[in-house]
């Protein structure tokens, strides 16, 4: 069942997908690439990078942003890589992604579809929760129907949407039927989608002494500051090298860089080009690049004036100097983008010609719009690398259209939070997840975390349509379709994807350097260990 082959043969829709190495699937996720048990050689160490033999023992400390004091362990509110690393460090998913975005079983140790591809039979592993209670079907559904809670804001929601939980039921202490609102050929990346942690049946406090199935269980916690873990012996899938694993929140990128240095921690999530090149060749750290691994954009609010107008929004896209933002904001580490996300996954509409900037035309379609000296705020905030460099840059660039931008600096805290309903133009990054998924997540008209408030029902049917396509060919083609309407009408300005750069001591093993963030393979700190 864990052989890729094997998958793709007994389960209609789980192909291997092209991937974008080192994509982050959420608002504001950065990435982070640490070995896992796909691709290394059986160790946890990265295959042929000559780590050496894992040695057990001692606490590895990690750099993170964080969220400030409004952080939370609730695996289901997650929305920054910190909350995705340590969720996933404390709990399980039924499933994850792959390095080529494809499903791979984790709780579930197999499913199956019937002929009609409506409903799915989910078979659990045997493994138990940090209380030694087993995982079982009672808790997978009561996980989901948690997060399907209409009332709440949880991230996983509108991807949980095919299901008809009402009518999923256990069919034994470790088999789930779940039962779905229409024929859906690609189900099991359901079952990975970003924030599907199986959580208890019942539980409902999280940040005092969450209880997960994963490899770390739970020490102490202080939002905004630290998260203590310690190791699971008893993980289904074998405990954690290290003793323990604490991660520190230090929204500076010169905290987190000057910490590593200092030897106060081992590990320093995103540090930006600058600094990867200063430190690549001294030897005193480890710098690890993560090839074309984010989307960069803007994300422009089509809700509201003045980028409710069509026309403003095209004048925009062609305002961009693509090249200008990777060579200026990212130091040249990525490439230029086409205002869609996903390059190089699975249904990605390359056939689409490059959008190159056109100041002329722009001009031409504000006066049209009745915009000529168009004046709008830019919100961004150093909670990124190359977000206050991009914004820099195209103020500039917009200047040449007789546009005004201007931007305002926005807090790390709460920078993901604010620019979700407020503003009007903002910069946004985004991490791997299918391209099914951003879509299901942001840009549909119940997605819970559309950032661009693009809304179309034409565009919902056709992403329903595409679900339920059995035929690969077919379902390609109306992706086809809804990109060709994102790249004419969309909200977001996707001018690149850029490396992720991490720091690590030397004395950190097991370092892989392909996996895509938001996959199996991220955040496997269970999967290395200090020499």
């Amino acid at each position: 069942m864990t052989a890729s082959a094997d998958r793709h043969e007994r389960f209609p829709g789980l192909r291997r997908r092209g991937f974008l190495a080192a994509a982050g699937g959420a608002a504001g996720l950065g990435a982070l690439a640490l070995a896992g048990c796909s691709g290394s050689d059986g160790t946890g160490t990265a295959a042929g990078k000559g780590d050496g033999t894992p040695r057990r023992g001692g606490r590895l400390r990690a750099a993170f942003a964080g969220g400030g004091a409004s952080e939370t362990l609730d695996p289901h509110l997650g929305n920054l890589f910190a909350d995705a690393a340590r969720s996933k460090a404390l709990f399980d998913k039924l499933a994850d992604y792959g390095a080529d975005l494809s499903a791979v079983p984790r709780l579930a140790e197999k499913w199956e579809p019937n002929a009609g591809l409506d409903r799915w039979t989910i078979t659990l592993r045997q493994a138990e929760f940090h209380d030694g209670k087993p995982v079982t079907a009672a808790d997978v559904l009561y996980s989901y129907r948690r997060i399907a809670d209409p009332e709440k804001a949880y991230r996983a929601r509108a991807s949980l949407e095919p299901i008809d939980l009402k009518a999923s039921r256990a069919t034994g202490e470790r088999t789930v039927e779940f039962v779905l609102k229409r024929p859906t050929a690609e189900f099991p990346n359901v079952l990975a989608a970003f924030g599907t942690y199986v959580v208890p049946d019942g539980a409902t406090a999280f940040d005092s002494a969450p209880v997960g199935s994963g490899p770390f269980r739970f020490v102490s916690f202080t939002p905004g500051r630290s998260t203590v873990l310690r190791r699971n012996d008893a993980h289904w899938e074998g405990a954690p090298h290290l003793d323990e694993l604490e991660f520190i929140v230090a929204n500076e990128e010169s905290a987190r860089i000057n910490a590593l240095l200092g030897g106060q921690v081992e590990y320093a999530h995103e540090l930006n080009p600058a600094t990867g090149r200063a430190h690549e060749k001294a030897g005193g750290i480890e710098i690890v690049r993560l090839r074309n691994s984010a989307m960069q954009a803007f994300a422009m609010k089509t809700d509201r004036p003045p980028f409710d107008d069509p026309r403003v929004r095209e004048a925009f896209f062609l305002i961009a100097d693509r090249q200008e933002l990777v060579d200026g904001a990212l130091s040249g580490a990525g490439e230029t983008g086409n205002d869609l996300f996903g390059k190089g996954y699975e249904y990605y509409a390359d056939e689409l010609p490059q959008r190159e900037q056109d100041i002329g035309r722009a001009r031409r379609l504000l006066a049209q719009a009745g915009a000529e000296g168009l004046k709008v705020t830019l919100d961004t905030s150093a909670v990124a690398a190359g977000f206050t460099e991009a914004a820099g840059i195209f103020r500039d660039q917009a200047a040449r259209a007789g546009v005004t931008v201007d931007v305002r600096m926005g807090s790390k805290d709460s920078y993901w939070k604010d620019i979700l309903d407020s503003g009007t133009l903002c910069c946004y990054r985004s991490g791997a997840m299918p391209i099914e998924s951003h879509i299901s997540q942001r840009l549909l008209t119940d997605s819970t975390t559309n950032a661009t408030k693009w809304q179309d029902k034409n565009f919902d049917a056709l992403y329903q349509q595409a679900q339920s396509t059995k035929d690969n060919t077919a379902r390609a083609a109306l992706y086809g379709r809804m990109q060709r309407q994102l790249h004419a009408e969309g909200g977001f300005l996707v001018w690149g994807f850029g490396d992720w750069i991490l720091g690590t001591a030397r004395s950190l093993r097991g370092v892989a350097r392909e996996a895509p963030a938001n996959t199996l393979d991220w955040a496997r700190f269970d999967k290395v260990w200090l020499a």
